[in-house]
């Protein structure tokens, strides 16, 4: 059976450089090659100069740069990881589209928060959420600053009659390859049912919702928070002294806030990288 790649985008800026060297490093742990994808996209407003004399040279110029931001990033990649089995490729099409469509068949996806100059920041900007909501694979986002060692991992757990199957199943891997605890969280402000809004009634239900997994890693030191309080504020607070925070991505919106919304206040906010799981 091939063995799953982790992906992760490359646009020559120091942010997706650094997310290229957390993706690094996060492969190998996990003993599996990395893959860095590029994309030389025109701006919108150029695609109207396709006659333009001057086309040829502004499409050199952005394949070039792509083709050095690829280059840049295999070697912090080899720097970051010595020995890791590194390939480059080439993606063609809108941005946030083919990045996104890269983590097909992938162990999961790496992106930057932001990208570079002023249109770039703004278009990795929209990678990294596009990404975030439409990723075939976990999307791990890796805002700058996001290095230090908590030995910790963080678990957001929204609607507790959902299954996170897929969510607590990552969370779990991860802490396990990295040696470290397990920390959930759940927002009783979260529950649509008045049965789930005590903060010890929450308690007892996320304990037995993370009893299975406690059984299948053994080696992770688990602990659980079920309290009041913004979901978003209350994930943002956590992933400031977790080394990781993984949330969920379901297909069926249950309570409020959103899970769009709590997401997105996530990724805008978080101290750390975040892993955006896809249900099963």
């Amino acid at each position: 059976m091939t063995t799953k790649p982790i992906v992760a985008a490359a646009d020559g800026s120091d942010h997706s450089l650094h997310a290229v060297d957390w993706a690094a490093r996060e492969a190998l742990l996990r003993g599996v090659p990395l893959r860095i994808v590029s994309v030389a996209a025109m701006p919108p407003r150029m695609k109207d100069r396709r006659e333009s004399p001057d086309v040829d040279t502004v499409a050199d110029v952005l394949s070039r740069d792509r083709d050095e931001a690829l280059a840049t990033a295999a070697d912090r990649a080899a720097a970051a990881a010595p020995g890791l089995s590194i390939d480059t490729d080439v993606l063609t099409g809108a941005t946030a589209e083919a990045i996104t469509d890269s983590g097909s068949g992938a162990l999961m996806l790496v992106v930057g928060s932001r990208g570079m100059g002023a249109f770039a920041a703004m278009l990795l900007g929209s990678v990294s959420r596009y990404a975030a909501s439409n990723a075939p694979c976990p999307a791990v986002v890796v805002p700058d600053g996001a290095s230090s060692s908590h030995a910790l991992v963080g678990v957001g757990i929204g609607d507790l009659d959902t299954s996170h199957s897929a969510t607590l199943t990552f969370a779990f891997e991860e802490a396990a390859a990295r040696k470290a605890s397990l920390t959930a969280v759940h927002s009783v402000d979260t529950a649509p049912g008045l049965h789930h809004s005590d903060p010890a009634a929450a308690g007892g239900r996320l304990a037995e919702l993370l009893a299975d997994w406690q059984r299948k890693y053994p080696e992770v030191p688990v602990s659980q928070d079920s309290v009041s309080g913004h979901p978003g504020q209350l994930l943002v607070d956590l992933s400031a002294r977790a080394d990781l925070l993984v949330i969920g991505r379901h297909a069926r919106h249950t309570g409020l806030p959103g899970p769009g919304a709590v997401r997105n206040a996530v990724l805008h906010h978080a101290h750390g990288a975040i892993a955006v799981v896809p249900s099963a």
